[in-house]
């Protein structure tokens, strides 16, 4: 008789989710050879490639503020092929960023996440942490004005947090001990500790692929599909082909977009420039930029607001955890996913027009709120087109020509009352910061408190809503666990 002890347990969900159990070096089923399935392999290539231009690149610099512009300047103007090499690097990191992106909402759209995958899913998310933290620190290596001014802005948000982090996290990046204190620093963490610790992840990530397998797509494979095809050599020249498409792209790409090395920093310099994060922190700072979030509250709150969104990607496994993984199935987590995308997208290009301004209330509302509206409504249409000969019940009494119609409704109006309930709590969310923000500032006050109680009641009245909305969806497409009758009051065709 298998034990149910809670030690057992335990070492029975390590070994189901980790595969410490399992031979390496499995085959892949043919549904697989597909460049979508391998966006993770093709960032592994990004990094291999960023790894030997980094190499070649670390025999000319200097990691000193004094000498660090020249010895790059130094590759540009006379070192052959020098700017080439520059670019390719530079060029070799967005692509890195871009790709580990791209693997995240590939797998977030097809339910790669789910059981029983939750821990690729978690190291996952830190491999692309640490791939940011390669953009983060390699920027400020070339000790340009443009870098040096982001990285210092980029560390002045610290500022809100509790000072004994704010001591830990300066002493790790140096910043405490001056210019030549934290190059140093942010060079040593950028050859040595992250390449190691995105390694260790790598191989742990690896081991559990080969563990779990290949995650198979939301619609069940043919039997020709699920065919196994060898690792070695069909899969392994498979990937060898897409890394050279790659390489090739990106030589190709590096020729034709040479990168021109901005001004060395100076404090004069700094002065006449308006800094800004790199394209793929963009998002970020334009948040920050908002009205709500000046100040030393106001940054609190804004920098809660990120940390809640990266905390959201992390426990999306155990948030979607539904046995459904088709698309068709998922309406909101798709959508929500669409918003996520476009609200991303938007931020980085109004940051990238909008430098050193801070962005009224108001205006943040009606473009992002305006932007998850528009959002919400084309993937409703979308769905509805695409999806319109889905069929569910409510009722399992009905007949087929009652379940598609009521299938159909239900999704009509839960998409509607949600993207309606969404515009509405992003109004309540901005309006609740804002009074915050308003009576740390200036006091409290008794139409404060009002606003912000109107506030909180609206935005309590759209989580109820939310509750609500999900509750007939899963309703709706026959996937509801727990029955509560209280929540099913009004709607017809029900027992």
């Amino acid at each position: 008789m298998k034990s149910k002890g809670p030690i057992v347990r335990v070492v029975r969900w390590l070994d189901s989710r980790l595969g410490l159990s399992y031979p390496l070096l499995r085959p892949v089923p043919k549904y697989s050879i597909n460049p979508f399935y391998w966006l993770g392999a093709l960032t592994v290539v990004a990094f291999v490639i960023q790894a030997v231009t980094g190499t070649i690149l670390l025999f000319w610099y200097v990691p000193d503020p004094a000498s660090a512009y020249q010895s790059t300047a130094l590759v540009f103007s006379t070192i052959n092929y020098g700017r080439f090499l520059e670019t390719i690097h530079l060029y070799g990191a967005y692509a890195m960023i871009l790709l580990a992106f791209m693997h995240l909402m590939r797998n977030y759209f097809v339910s790669s996440h789910k059981k029983p995958r939750e821990a690729m899913w978690v190291v996952g998310m830190l491999m692309g942490f640490v791939t940011l933290g390669f953009g983060f620190t390699g920027y400020l290596l070339p000790w340009t004005v443009v870098s040096v001014d982001a990285t210092n802005v980029g560390l002045g948000l610290l500022s809100p947090l509790p000072p004994s982090i704010v001591t830990f996290a300066q002493n790790l990046l140096g910043a405490s001990g001056g210019y030549t204190a934290e190059l140093v620093r942010f060079y040593d963490i950028h050859v040595v500790l992250l390449p190691a610790l995105l390694l260790l992840l790598l191989f742990g990530k690896m081991y559990m692929l080969e563990a779990h397998g290949v995650a198979s797509p939301g619609k069940e494979p043919t039997p020709k599909q699920k065919r196994l095809i060898p690792l070695f050599p069909n899969v392994t020249i498979y990937l060898l082909e897409l890394s050279a498409l790659f390489a090739a792209a990106l030589l190709v790409i590096s020729a034709a977009f040479p990168y021109t090395l901005p001004p060395q920093f100076s404090i004069t310099a700094s002065q006449l420039a308006k800094p800004q994060p790199d394209w793929y922190f963009l998002w970020m700072y334009q948040v920050l930029k908002i009205d709500a979030f000046e100040g030393t509250v106001g940054l609190a709150l804004g920098l809660t607001l990120v940390t809640v969104i990266f905390a959201a990607l992390f426990l999306v496994p155990f948030l979607d955890r539904g046995e459904e993984k088709m698309m068709s199935r998922r309406p909101l987590y798709m959508t929500l996913g669409a918003i996520f995308i476009t609200e991303l997208a938007v931020l980085t290009y109004w940051g990238r027009v909008t430098p050193g301004q801070t962005i009224p209330n108001e205006a943040a509302f009606l473009v992002l709120g305006g932007t998850a509206l528009v959002v919400a409504l084309i993937f409703l249409g979308v769905y509805k087109l695409m999806f319109s000969k889905l069929t569910g019940s409510l009722s399992p009494d009905a007949s087929i020509q009652s379940k598609s119609m009521t299938m159909k409704r239900a999704q009509l109006w839960t998409g509607a009352l949600f993207t309606l309930l969404l515009a509405v709590g992003s109004l309540a969310i901005s309006g609740s910061i804002g009074s915050v923000v308003s009576m740390a500032a200036g006091g409290t006050s008794t139409s404060g408190l009002l606003s912000l109680a109107g506030s909180l009641s609206v935005l309590g009245f759209v989580v109820f809503g939310t509750i609500y909305l999900l509750y007939r969806l899963d309703l709706a497409t026959d996937s509801i666990r727990t029955r509560v009758p209280a929540l099913e009051v009004g709607w017809s065709n029900e027992k």
